[in-house]
């Protein structure tokens, strides 16, 4: 590799000569190399992608910029080294909600039964909705959980269920981007 010094017509050079030559500053040197080829046209999963990065971006920008929701970003940032209310922001955008464990062990279709669920969020959980459905699909009834400690939130029945047994539980949990993540599970006595 040549090496030229004190060359006064490249030096702090940079940016790209037509077809031919890129001139970048790199550790106070100016290197010269040929114009890269062009990328074969993106993948239709690299195209997804990047839409969805665009409406992470558009969505950090809008929460960073609307007072009480740039605090609450603000703060969770504090706890994460390296990191802005922004890139929370954006990372949060990316993560939907855990639902870890659903425990029917109380429910037994009573009105006042208890459903407890362990959910979880890179930022926030922003509402829990269960939904009781009988064994030919019908809407037994539904309603929002309650955040009770840290990561469990609990549903109360609120009417009696006369056949439990084959009945589906669907949880469903929605963070602050709007991300949802929903399980079903079955009750068996």
């Amino acid at each position: 590799m040549a090496k030229q010094r004190g060359n006064v017509v490249t030096h702090g050079l940079s940016g790209k000569i037509g077809d031919l030559l890129v001139f970048r500053q790199v550790d106070g040197k100016t290197v010269v190399s040929k114009v890269p080829e062009q990328k074969k046209t993106a993948s239709e999963k690299q195209v997804k992608l990047r839409q969805r990065f665009q409406q992470a971006t558009v969505y950090a920008k809008i929460v960073t910029g609307t007072p009480g929701m740039k605090e609450l970003y603000e703060e969770e940032a504090k706890k994460r080294k390296g990191m802005t209310a922004y890139s929370v922001a954006v990372a949060d955008f990316f993560n939907a909600p855990d639902i870890d464990n659903v425990d029917l062990s109380e429910y037994s279709g009573v009105a006042g039964d208890e459903i407890r669920m362990i959910v979880s969020d890179d930022f926030a959980v922003k509402s829990v909705h269960v939904r009781i459905n009988n064994a030919d699909g019908a809407a037994v009834e539904e309603g929002y959980a309650v955040n009770s400690v840290a990561s469990l939130w609990i549903y109360t029945a609120t009417a009696n269920n006369e056949s439990p047994d084959g009945c589906k539980i669907v949880v469903s949990a929605s963070d602050m981007p709007g991300n949802v993540t929903t399980v079903e599970q079955d009750v068996q006595s």
